[in-house]
């Protein structure tokens, strides 16, 4: 009977987290998981992405989540008007039971220039999705081999909107602001079968700028709040970007800052752009009050983003910067 309480108790807390939607230290390396809107914030004509984490290995098995994007303009007018669509898969599980759940989504973006220029940049997006999440019962140890899990899996529909706004000042300064919302329906993710655990909404702002006042060398401020059910989540920092060549064909960059996750843990970031190719690594070293239990040490994430081009020579217009 202990045991049997002891599992209860375990798929309690993982439903808790399951209350909570996924999330990522690179906040916008592949934008598009950010936020829906920001789907075809890029140059060239598609971008493909992928993500890492692996989060409190110290403490138990650890939340593993596996995020893969990609993305196509569809259209492209004068001025950045256009409309692009994209897709991203997630996939996160943890613990002995090998709690986790499974996601798909689609998204179309339409972006629309607010002056002539086409320096002021208004994007709104939409996105439907669809999950499971579960859990494997043959690791449980019963007391009473005749009981049993009448619900192992939910499956549960999720959409999201989301607007942003890019907007370049001058050469040297540009900035970009979101706003989303996710699991707008409030899926329900009972495993009582009763309507009583939803996934809350979750509500995201964010803001990154860059402001280029020397010659090689760039300042990156970020700022992110987000709000789902009773728990809300800031991180700000900031990033310097030392650009090492610029000829057009292959831009060469090189990335690293600091931002804090408010009372929660410090993230170091370092990101590579070779040509049409980001890499991204960043570590969360825990501060909260399960680091006397973790030791200091979060999260480990890893990435690769991939811009594709059309094979034309560049042309005289407004490059969206690959934050």
């Amino acid at each position: 009977m202990k045991r049997w309480i002891t599992i209860w108790a375990t798929l309690l807390v993982a439903m808790v987290g399951q209350g909570q939607d996924i999330h990522f230290s690179q906040v916008d390396a592949d934008p598009v998981l950010l936020n829906p809107a920001y789907s075809g914030f890029y140059e060239g004509v598609g971008r493909f992405g992928m993500v890492y984490r692996n989060q409190w290995a110290s403490v138990s098995i650890p939340y593993q989540t596996l995020a893969v994007s990609g993305e196509m303009a569809l259209w492209r007018g004068a001025g950045r008007k256009g409309l692009s669509v994209g897709m991203t898969v997630f996939n996160d599980h943890a613990g002995t039971l090998h709690y986790g759940t499974t996601s798909g989504h689609l998204s179309i973006a339409y972006y629309q220039p607010l002056n002539r220029a086409g320096t002021s940049i208004l994007s709104v997006g939409l996105e439907g999705g669809f999950a499971q999440s579960g859990f494997d019962p043959s690791q449980a140890e019963m007391e009473d081999p005749s009981e049993s899990f009448t619900v192992q899996t939910v499956r549960y529909g999720l959409l999201a909107a989301g607007v942003a706004w890019y907007w370049q000042a001058m050469s040297d300064l540009h900035a970009k602001v979101g706003f989303s919302v996710r699991n707008i329906n409030r899926p329900n993710i009972s495993y009582m079968q009763l309507d009583d655990t939803h996934l809350e909404r979750r509500y995201s702002m964010f803001a990154r700028a860059e402001f280029r006042k020397w010659q090689s060398i760039s300042l990156l401020p970020v700022v992110l709040w987000q709000h789902q059910g009773k728990h809300s989540e800031l991180v700000y920092g900031a990033d310097l970007k030392w650009y090492i060549e610029e000829d057009g064909a292959r831009e060469v960059s090189l990335r690293a800052g600091l931002a804090f996750r408010h009372a929660d843990a410090i993230i170091a970031n370092l990101m590579m752009e070779y040509g049409a190719f980001l890499f991204t690594f960043s570590y969360d070293a825990n501060v909260s009050g399960l680091s006397v239990a973790s030791g200091g040490i979060g999260a480990f994430e890893g990435g690769m983003v991939y811009r594709f081009t059309s094979g034309n020579k560049k042309t005289k217009r407004i490059k969206c910067p690959q934050y």
